[in-house]
């Protein structure tokens, strides 16, 4: 069919530049001899510098009247941006449920508030509290299996020195259908025989664990983070990650000072072993503290001080804490930390004076210390008790 076309096409235009050529047919100028398909040609461009030169129409304007403005508006009916909502999908896109400790520090809670899930807290360290919530929530829910629902706790906990009882929420899990995140920024380094953190601790497979997460500013004494799971979490988290994680890569120097540090640890087991001995003395050098008491756990480098007797107000307890620390630093050059909260901070438990112990430390350095804290607390909680 395309053959018989072009035939049809160029046999119209010999017939065409043929008809023209008999009145050309002796016609020259300036030596050139023209012929039908010349003078085709120069119609053409003719033709052409015609078009080119036309001014494009442009209908006169006329402003619209009010009438005709008001029955355009009357006509005009906004069109949606996304399409209707139905009740299938409303269960599709209904926000993840995460069951977090009240005394997580403010990190996580930053990362809870910017995941736009709904949050529920239960009591700190307390599975009763964590399996009542759970329990409410699964309870005659048909849509509890298709929601994403994770249970968030950290490791060791840096607003009371306290270890999450792994072993109990991992069973809490499997019953109630939830995914563990467990924060394990200062626990890493630190539990378990050869410090790889709370699963080794408490002898849970890691793979019972769906994320973990830690800073590295802690035990491996540099920056930066990381974050891990099974490959299929990781995977999604790839894909699903802004594009800005991938233009913010841990600097060569911070991730070879990582590796430094693990090697370290991994070469060296007998650090964790002066750690916990470095622990345990100081627990002993504190055990007779006026005013004070040891609410960590006996595993913790985070030594944590509470006053045995409360003013009533967190403001109270803040400012004796306060100038307990400020007289350790001005007298003995003792630097300690008290539990500082934002405002926007919803960890609510008791203000304290958090120690933080180190395989660096001597042994002369933490006598030194618990010797201090006990005359100065003597001095400044004489009038409590």
């Amino acid at each position: 069919m395309a053959s018989a076309v072009m035939n049809m096409t160029s046999g119209a235009w010999d017939w065409v530049s043929g008809g023209l050529n008999v009145p050309f047919a002796r016609a020259v100028v300036f030596g050139v001899h023209i012929d039908g398909h010349f003078v085709i040609e120069v119609l053409l461009v003719v033709v052409i510098l015609f078009q080119l030169s036309r001014k494009s129409y442009k209908p006169p304007k006329k402003p619209l009247t009010e009438k005709e403005v008001d029955e355009l508006c009357d006509e005009w009916v906004p069109e949606s941006l996304h399409p209707p909502i139905t009740k299938e999908m409303e269960e599709k896109i209904q926000s993840p449920i995460l069951e977090s400790d009240e005394g997580v520090h403010w990190g996580v809670q930053t990362g809870l508030q910017l995941s736009r899930s709904t949050v529920v807290y239960f009591k700190h360290n307390d599975m009763d509290s964590l399996e009542s919530t759970l329990e409410k929530f699964t309870r005659g829910n048909r849509r509890a299996e298709k929601i994403r629902r994770y249970i968030v706790v950290e490791a060791l906990y840096q607003n009371s020195g306290q270890i999450a009882p792994l072993d109990a929420i991992v069973k809490l899990k499997e019953k109630y259908r939830f995914r563990v995140m467990l924060e394990e920024s200062h626990s890493f380094g630190v539990l378990g025989a050869s410090g790889r953190g709370l699963s080794e601790h408490y002898g849970v497979p890691i793979e019972k664990i769906d994320i973990i997460t830690a800073g590295m500013g802690h035990a491996l004494a540099t920056d930066g983070g990381f974050c891990t799971g099974s490959v299929r979490v990781v995977d999604h988290q790839r894909l699903s990650s802004s594009g800005y994680v991938f233009s913010a890569s841990l600097p060569p120097y911070l991730a070879s000072a990582a590796i430094t540090a693990l090697d370290h640890l991994e070469g060296n087991p007998d650090v964790i072993t002066k750690l916990r001995s470095n622990i345990t003395l100081l627990w002993n050098g504190l055990s007779d503290i006026v005013g004070l008491s040891i609410s960590s756990n006996i595993l913790s480098p985070i030594v944590y001080l509470k006053l045995k007797k409360s003013t009533g107000s967190f403001e109270g307890d803040m400012k004796l804490l306060d100038d307990i620390a400020q007289h350790a630093l001005k007298e003995d050059s003792l630097l300690i930390c008290t539990s500082k909260k934002s405002t926007l901070d919803k960890c609510r438990l008791p203000a304290g004076i958090r120690l933080f112990v180190s395989a660096g430390h001597s042994k002369s350095d933490i006598q030194k210390a618990a010797e201090s804290l006990k005359r100065i607390a003597a001095l400044v909680l004489s009038d409590l008790n």
